[in-house]
């Protein structure tokens, strides 16, 4: 039976040597939630201490290994092969997306090249990954926040003892302000989701989870500065708070600041 809407079909290419094997699951379930994972391969030197560990988890998955040896040092052969593949792909137009997991700032001007085709980048990294690279992605989602346990419950602002590094909930502040900043609402009041979309795009980084955070929401109200409430149909809505609305609202009516002119008084003072 064809299914009428299919998920996005999408490229995994894994460095081993700059992802840790213990991301595994967690990298998988996430790109479930973006589309197909149709190839699933990982590139690295499987006989050295740090790729060893994911010849564990290659099954589970059902990844494909490229074996490439270090014969000289410095150099890393790994890098090239992924990227001959990553093109190879890109040629067959059967993909809408990529998943390149590292945190090598090297794979920068693949991912730009492959976003040039019209085709989705959505990198995977640990938080010390170059800025030009998680720029070059559509959305770059921290590795920190895909092992085990990383992302904090929704009532708790990451007290679960996990090795990622959270900001807390007020950093998060700035950012939605500028969002807002450039959406237009009639009543002060913004859809959540929509709000949630303008951050990715603008920030591809964004995620709750680096805030201790599974859902946005819980996010947005720990910060204080936004009130959060339930919308029509099953919709959540968001504005600033009075303390904040000043520096925080969006394009709102504009409200007109010319003074009432007084009336002329008669006579002489």
């Amino acid at each position: 039976m064809a299914i009428d809407n299919p998920l996005p079909r999408l490229a995994v290419l894994i460095d081993a040597d700059n992802a840790s094997a213990r991301i595994a699951d967690g990298l998988f379930e996430e790109i479930a939630r973006i589309g197909e994972a149709s190839v699933r391969r990982i590139y690295g030197d499987f006989s050295s201490t740090r790729s060893k560990a994911w010849t564990d988890v290659l099954a589970k998955h059902a990844i494909i290994p490229h074996q490439q040896f270090a014969y000289t040092a410095g150099k890393n052969a790994s890098d090239i092969t992924l990227v001959i593949d990553a093109m190879d792909l890109l040629y067959t137009g059967r993909f809408q997306g990529f998943c390149l997991v590292s945190s090598d700032s090297d794979f920068t001007r693949l991912a730009s090249r492959i976003r040039e085709q019209g085709v989705d980048v959505f990198g995977f990294g640990e938080q010390k990954t170059p800025e030009s690279f998680r720029q070059a992605c559509r959305r770059f989602i921290y590795t920190e926040n895909l092992l085990p346990g990383a992302a904090a419950d929704s009532s708790d602002s990451g007290s679960d003892g996990s090795s990622a590094t959270l900001q807390p909930p007020s950093a998060a502040v700035p950012l939605i302000r500028r969002v807002l900043a450039e959406m237009e609402s009639g009543d002060g009041w913004f859809h959540l989701g929509a709000v949630g979309t303008q951050l990715v795009n603008r920030y591809p980084d964004f995620d709750p989870r680096s805030y201790g955070f599974r859902k946005l929401s819980d996010l947005v109200r720990k910060t204080g500065a936004y009130e959060v409430k339930q919308g029509p149909g099953s919709s959540i809505i968001m504005r600033p708070t009075a303390k904040s609305g000043a520096a925080s609202g969006g394009k709102g009516p504009a409200k007109s600041t010319t003074k009432r002119e007084q009336p002329a008084r008669s006579g002489g003072q």
